[in-house]
């Protein structure tokens, strides 16, 4: 075989390898397994941002009556990346309280692990709380501090990629909503699935509208004041 010939075939191989490489990279990076590529050309980021503060309304969190949505809620928590998922629905937003797993990377931003919000080191020990060594889970919280699904206490450290694939999720569903605001943090997490046991129970919502509000103010808009969690209200009011 001529030098020249052995030079073209080397070619054509790396030529290929390079387009099966690439291929190979832009598919993983376009499906739902990674959300920390962080690159302009994302196949996820094209097309403008569908989460978050997108109207410019100051008084976008002033909702007049919320739903729990079990078909998104179940939409949502099929993404690779998250655990499970609460949403519920206004007559403005779409609200998303999320728990993380390993089922995909990138879901959280710089530090991996480490900004998550628990403490898994009691599940190589045996026990459920490694601060206590209490191998027993009172039950009342989904997410909790110790050896739990994955939460994130800040919503800037959640991938700008997975909420991207969340809120398009959810517009598909619900194409009315003007603004979708999605967090990991635990309290929120939480306390949203408060709200939706009361759905389950065939309970209204209306009368925690107000708290509702201020709730999702504090996570989302700033908001200085936290209100009393629902179990809470619900027992000063004897409902």
């Amino acid at each position: 075989m001529s030098r020249t010939l052995a030079l073209a075939i080397l070619a054509a191989m790396l030529a290929v390898l390079t387009a099966g490489c690439t291929a190979y990279k832009n598919k993983f990076e376009d499906s739902t397994y990674d959300y920390g590529s962080r690159k302009a050309d994302d196949p996820k980021m094209s097309g403008p941002r569908l989460y978050g503060s997108t109207t410019g309304d100051p008084r976008q969190h002033d909702n007049r009556w919320v739903e729990y949505s079990s078909a998104l809620s179940r939409e949502v928590s099929r993404i690779n990346g998250v655990a499970g998922a609460v949403v519920m629905l206004t007559d403005r937003n779409a609200y998303v309280g999320i728990m993380l797993d390993w089922t995909a990377v990138g879901t959280v931003k710089d530090g991996g692990d480490r900004r998550t919000d628990q403490n898994m080191g009691g599940s190589g020990d045996g026990v459920y709380n490694y601060d206590t060594g209490s191998p027993y889970w009172d039950g009342r919280q989904a997410a909790t501090p110790y050896n739990s699904y994955f939460t994130v206490n800040d919503i800037g450290n959640l991938s700008e990629e997975l909420k991207q694939t969340i809120a398009s999720r959810v517009r598909a569903l619900a194409p009315a909503v003007e603004e979708v605001h999605i967090s990991a943090n635990r309290e929120f997490v939480n306390e949203l699935i408060e709200y939706a046991k009361e759905a389950w129970g065939g309970r209204p919502l209306t009368p925690w509208i107000d708290a509702f509000n201020t709730l999702v103010k504090h996570q989302f808009a700033g908001g200085d004041v936290l209100p009393p969690p629902l179990a809470q209200l619900k027992a000063r009011s004897g409902k």
